[in-house]
């Protein structure tokens, strides 16, 4: 994965940091509930497009690697992985 790629994961991580940061701030200052909730509610969107771009660097990368490796254990992990975790994410 190229250095710039990760370097836009991680800074979207420092985002949403900063973003959690300010809902506690929210919550200790006693404001409004809904205004703390809309910005629950952008935190967790904001989790969600990192995830994609995980998602899809995984996808770019590691499967992309095990598929052309011919080797069929991998690709059967690489796959088992994806399930597991979409698998996790319905519970």
């Amino acid at each position: 994965m190229p250095a710039t790629q990760d370097r836009k994961i991680t800074n979207r991580l420092r985002r949403i940091e900063g973003q959690v940061r300010g809902v506690a701030q929210m919550v200790e200052d006693d404001r409004y509930c809904i205004e703390i909730l809309d910005q629950i509610q952008a935190v967790k969107a904001a989790l969600g497009r990192a995830e994609s771009e995980i998602l899809k660097r995984h996808a770019q990368c590691c499967v992309a690697e095990a598929i052309s490796s011919g080797d069929a254990e991998e690709q059967k992990t690489k796959f088992n992985e994806l399930i597991d975790l979409f698998e996790k994410a319905k519970r």
